[in-house]
Parts: C-alpha cells; structure tokens; sequence
C-alpha cells in the first residue's frame, strides 16, 4: 500500500528459484503451506459436474476437480454449511416460535434473536473492528444505501460524492440516486477518481489530490477497498485520514476486501463500511451482508430529565431498537448502541445460518495466515504468467505490481478479440475464471482452497489457449 516505504515493499515480495515452473515445484510449496488441511474443508465442483446441467450431490461427483478461480466472484461451499442449515431446519421443525428464544443442545447455532448479533462477533476480528461496531443485515447495495441515508448530509455548498473512475455499476447506481433523491445534478455532484491516460492503477498521491481539490464543496468519500477491475489494494488508512483532515467523511465497499486482505477498520477511524459475504466468505449466492459504524456514529446518550435519546441520524427499523424493548411495541424508538442500532428489519435465519457455517471455517485461521498465503500464492501466478508465457505476449497485468497494494486477483488484460475464445478454451480444460468485457479476465486463486499446483497448471492451459487464440 501506498504508505509502506519502496524498500519494504520490495523486500516483501516473494522469490522463486529457476526450478519454478515445474510440477515437481509447484507440488513441494504445496507441501509446506500452512493452510493446506483447509482445502479438504470445501467442496470443490468436478470438471464434469461444471458441465451438466443437472443437479449432482456431492458424494456423486467425481474425483476429477475443476480448477476454482472464481472466489472473488462467489466463493465455493463450505462442508461445514450443510451441517449449519440441517441444524436450523431441525430447530424450526422441533420448536418452530420458540426457535427465536431457545438455545438447542448440541446445535452449532445459537437462538434466532442472537444469531446477528453472532455472526456480527464472528466478523469483527475479519475486518479489525469491534463486535459492537459490526452489523449482519440486508445486502451490500441496500446497507450503502442505508449508511448513505445516515452519513450523506448534502447542502448546497457541500454535496459531492468522491467515487472510483469504475466503480462497480450497483455502487455507481447507488450513489447516482442519493444525489438526485437530494436535488442535485449526479453530472456535477460524482467526482471520480482515475488513473492517468493508458494506466489502470491509481497512485494514492492522485486520490489524495482530488480530495483536496473538491474538499470544499464535498459530502462524503465512497471508495472500494480493492478495485474489482483491476484488483488495487487503497491505502484505506491513508486516504481516510487525509480526508477526515479536511472534514470529511469517509465510507468504504469492501465487497473485494473482507475476507481476501487484513483490515483495521477502527484503528483506521473509517466512518462505516459494508461488504458482502459470499465472496471470500463463502457464504453463498446473494448471502447476507455486513456492514461497519464506527462506536462514534453508534452512541446512544440519554440526558438527564429528558426521555428521548440522543443518537445520529440514520434511516430506522424495528430490529435496530433496544433488544430490552424490541417487543414493548410502543413505537418509542430507542435504538441498539452500536452498528446494530442501524439495522431496519427482522434478519433471514436461514441466511444468517449459512453465513455462521462459513464463518466456522474462516475462524479457524486468521487474517494474518491467510495473507500470508495470498501474498506468495499470488505471487506465484504473477511470476508464471511474466516468465513462462509466449514471447509475443498477448496480455498485460493491469493488477498492481506491488503485493501490498493487491489481494488475491490478478486482473488479465487481453489483446482485443481474444476473451471470448481463451475464456472457452479454459472453461472446456476446467478452469473456472472470471471474464469482464471487454478484454479483462480475472483470476483470483484464494488461500483457503486453491493450490500452488493449480496455478501452476492454470499458466500451463492458459499459454496453450494464448498460442491458439493468437
């Protein structure tokens, strides 16, 4: 990141010996990775399975696995979910009603009423916040909404959004209807940073330069913690506290971030921030999201001889009131302290339940672990990719160079007219990968469940499809 002197940067990027690109190689860092046993934790979908199109049970499949680079997209089943819904379709047939209000013995999940409030502990340590400071709820695109609800305050001399050049369309959606739910023109009140003519990253120096030059007349910075295109890494930290030096505000979407790259959300004093969950969670499609208030914005006061409390603005629900009184139903709204008093509505167990199953697994390592893997496993697909592939190489890395300023992905820029064709080639070899029009493909090999093994077979197939698509 762009804090870390060039020095360090440098000395923190892995080296391979001549002999890398081998199979024999690839096998032996295999061998010693720490994470390893936790492969044996997901299910991995058969090549063959990934070609029909019917439904295959897991103890059906065969022993032949795809090669899964997709976990920046929806990240793969853990075994430990099957279990974690059995167990919460148990309670609810057992005891229905009071499943709300009952501990079961020898069930993985807690009482319904307390299941956010777990899972919101159970990602905490993931995103370098409190358990109070984490809320589960809703989806990643409904919870920006929600917090811009709260912290996008615009007037007439401060009401611009600073945004990415490319944000993520559900993102670009958001903010684009904020500003004109307030009365502006989305023309004039969306900044958007960018990278210079011909290049994809963006230096933190330009981040920093355009805060300071709309700081006057801005509301709120909405940034992505990694890029989705490209796969940069911001220097989160950095950014925010030169824009709160101004007076600003800061949010952060780390739907590409939690989970793939160590965060401190309150040590770096970060305003809020969501993400979703099924990526590098694993937590399954459209799974329920989190999102992060920083304890500031969540105090809840109550002044003496007054009965109304005191707290910030923010767009209220039933399940963001006190759980003293959450079922007084009087209609006084005397909000949760904390993230949960942003919570608008009665959360979906089943989701939550799915969402604790991944997290079991997750918890079990711990951000500085997986990191440690991602930056050597990536590494290794960079290092294949630059040093192995045909001379007239046919792509260019547009992911930072600089390990500290990427997560797990690596974004591949095609030469034009070859995406659909590669991207065929590969699929048919059994390699799932991410493609984005036009010429992008995205690799992301997570630590959790791919191998040193599989990126080196990845590069094998991806050279052969290069040299015919050529």
């Amino acid at each position: 990141m762009g804090s870390v002197a060039v020095e360090e940067q440098q000395s923190l990027k892995p080296t391979f010996s001549a002999e890398a690109n081998t199979l024999e190689y690839a096998q032996s860092l295999d061998a010693k990775d720490h994470l390893r046993l936790f492969r044996e934790k997901f299910i991995i979908p058969s090549k063959a399975n990934t070609k029909t199109k019917k439904v295959v049970k897991p103890e059906q499949a065969s022993d032949d696995p795809c090669i899964y680079f997709c976990g920046n997209s929806l990240g793969l089943q853990p075994r430990a979910t099957a279990e974690y819904l059995q167990a919460h379709l148990n309670t609810w047939a057992s005891i229905g009603v009071y499943g709300h209000f009952r501990d079961l013995e020898d069930s993985p999940l807690t009482q319904w009423q307390l299941l956010a409030e777990h899972a919101s502990k159970q990602q905490a340590p993931i995103v370098g916040a409190s358990p109070s400071e984490v809320a589960t709820m809703g989806s990643l695109t409904m919870n920006l909404h929600l917090l811009m609800g709260s912290f996008y305050t615009p007037t007439a001399s401060k009401n611009k959004i600073i945004l990415d050049w490319k944000a993520f369309p559900s993102d670009h959606y958001a903010i684009e209807s904020q500003i004109q739910g307030h009365g502006y023109d989305p023309k004039e009140a969306m900044v958007m940073i960018g990278p210079e003519e011909g290049e994809y990253e963006v230096s933190t120096e330009k981040i920093l330069s355009i805060i300071d030059e709309h700081a006057s007349t801005t509301a709120l910075v909405l940034l992505p913690g990694i890029q989705y295109y490209t796969g940069q890494f911001f220097d989160i930290k950095v950014i925010t506290a030169h824009a709160q030096s101004k007076g600003l505000l800061v949010g952060w979407d780390l739907a590409h971030a939690a989970g793939n790259v160590p965060l401190q959300l309150h040590d770096w004093n970060v305003d809020f921030a969501a993400w979703c969950t099924y990526k590098y969670m694993n937590a399954g499609p459209g799974a329920i999201a989190g999102l992060y208030v920083h304890e500031r914005h969540g105090k809840v006061e109550y002044p003496e001889g007054e009965g109304k409390p005191v707290f910030r603005h923010r767009l209220s629900g039933w399940y963001g009131g006190d759980q003293v009184g959450r079922f007084n139903m009087d209609n006084k709204f005397r909000p949760s302290p904390g993230a949960s008093g942003y919570q608008v509505s009665n959360p979906s167990v089943i989701d939550l339940t799915s969402l604790c199953g991944a997290l079991s697994v997750l918890n079990q390592t711990s951000m500085p672990q997986i990191r440690a893997k991602s930056l050597k496993l990536t590494a290794y697909l960079a290092h294949l990719l630059l040093s192995t592939s045909p001379s007239d190489r046919a792509f260019r890395i547009i992911t930072p160079s600089n390990p500290e300023a990427r997560g797990t992905q690596l974004s591949i820029l095609l030469k034009p007219g070859r995406l659909e064709t590669l991207s065929d080639m590969l699929e048919d070899a059994g390699i799932i990968a991410d493609k984005r029009k036009p010429d992008v493909i995205r690799v992301a090999p997570v630590p959790l469940y791919n191998t040193y093994e599989e990126v080196w077979r990845f590069v094998q197939i991806f050279n052969r499809a290069l040299e015919k698509c050529a």
